[in-house]
């Protein structure tokens, strides 16, 4: 098992309660000197805190504060000590924006690094960085992380499917980096290329910036012949290398030294026990130029809570596979689901190639529910019953699992839109009904 930081990647739990202790107070110190956290800190006493519950005494912060306290009002150093900015892409209302340090930078690069070296990546590795640079924080995030480790990275970005594959031929790619849906539309081009995506000689891919299933990772792995890495992160926590899984699989690892983890349920903000689902609430712990506290991800997920350490030797805490976003839950028909729920039925099909979209409309007064899923080639082979057949156990197997019972619609490969960077997986008409 290989390590970047043995000492601190090992440190027992004890020592970890401690170590976020210290750097709680001391970020909540930090936190004073910003605009928009000085008012709101005055009757915390954080020379009090003895452990890391304490956190739970702090307000919440939230994505709308970020907004409203654009561009600077978070920030605790002066202009001069900031040499980076990043923001979110403002889709869904105003951009938030991150600063960074030159001692930010390092320490979400060594974070990554961390990361890269857990899943058994190494130096003699050749990595191709299939993600968005600029102003998102995946693409500058792994490559700054992998730079480290001493990989020779290639810098491809997103799009240009067909540059890509020939990048990974002449340059024989070991290790990539991309969203899972453009890794399997990759696999797609491959194919119609000529190419097998086993004859490459890729071993190890990183998945993540997008929600998605253990089913979707087993396609990705037996497509490629490799082993997948799922990985979390969101640009207000840096990005990228936040949580990873290491070669163990079984959960994500948070890096307990410079992130505080609770998991509290979304309506009414109370914590929850560890294997409990809720949203995701994060500290960080070391932050200089714009520590956040208590941030209210809006990410779904659950401690891992199997009552064993990791076989990997590592202690700190797992999280397992994110569900979604809270404000990614549909209600249909009044009931709640999660666009992953319905994914993990489909990649169980092994008819199922790798697109689908789910559609919600409007018929009179109720919900429609509408799943369109592309089938591999050989399934258009003019066998009716065949597709009938396949039709009914999916349609049954998704309203197993949602309850809502939804049409299911077969399409050729290639009939759905692709995008080079995250999916659109959900279209919602009813709004516009």
């Amino acid at each position: 098992m290989a390590f970047w930081d043995k000492e601190v990647e090992t440190l027992p739990r004890d020592k970890l309660d401690g170590l976020q202790v210290k750097r709680l107070k001391e970020t909540v110190a930090r936190c004073r000197k910003s605009i928009f956290y000085r008012n709101r800190l005055k009757n915390i006493d954080e020379s009090t805190f003895s452990k890391p519950e304490d956190v739970a005494q702090l307000p919440f912060t939230t994505k709308n504060d970020l907004r409203m306290n654009y561009d600077f009002g978070l920030v605790t150093v002066s202009r001069e000590e900031i040499v980076r900015m990043h923001s979110s892409s403002g889709t869904t209302g105003k951009a938030t924006v991150i600063f960074h340090t030159k001692r930010d930078i390092e320490t979400w690069s060594d974070l990554v690094a961390r990361c890269i070296v857990m899943t058994g990546a190494n130096k003699t590795d050749i990595f191709q960085n299939l993600i968005s640079y600029g102003m998102f924080t995946g693409g500058l995030g792994l490559h700054y992380g992998a730079e480290k480790v001493g990989m020779l990275v290639i810098p491809s970005g997103v799009g240009n499917t067909k540059r890509q594959i020939q990048l990974m031929k002449d340059f024989n790619t070991t290790v990539f980096h991309a969203t899972p849906s453009y890794i399997l539309y990759v696999s797609e081009v491959m194919t119609q290329g000529g190419y097998d995506p086993k004859e490459f000689d890729l071993r190890i891919g990183f998945t993540g910036a997008e929600p998605h299933s253990e089913q979707t990772r087993q396609r990705i792995e037996d497509v490629y012949d490799i082993n997948a890495y799922n990985s979390y992160g969101m640009s207000e926590l840096n990005g990228p290398g936040v949580a990873f899984e290491c070669e163990e699989k079984n959960g994500m690892h948070l890096w307990e030294d410079n992130y505080l983890l609770e998991v509290v349920n979304p309506s009414t903000g109370e914590l929850l026990a560890p294997g409990e689902e809720g949203e995701l609430v994060i500290t960080t712990l070391g932050r200089e130029a714009m520590p956040i506290l208590r941030y209210r991800t809006g990410d779904l997920a659950r401690i891992v809570d199997d009552g064993e350490q990791c076989a990997c030797g590592r202690a700190h805490v797992r999280l397992s596979r994110i569900k979604g976003r809270s404000d990614d839950m549909l209600i249909v028909r009044g009931v709640n689901l999660y666009p992953s729920q319905i994914e993990d039925v489909l990649m169980s099909f092994p008819e199922v190639a790798t697109n689908y979209q789910i559609h919600v409309t409007r018929e009179g007064t109720l919900d429609a529910l509408t799943v369109k899923v592309e089938l591999y080639p050989k399934m258009f082979d003019g066998d009716l019953r065949k597709l009938k057949k396949l039709e009914s156990n999916i349609t049954k197997c998704i309203q197993d699992e949602i309850v809502v019972r939804p049409k299911v619609e077969f399409l050729e490969p290639g009939s759905l839109p692709r995008t080079e960077g995250k999916a659109v997986r959900v279209v919602d008409k009813r709004g516009a009904m």
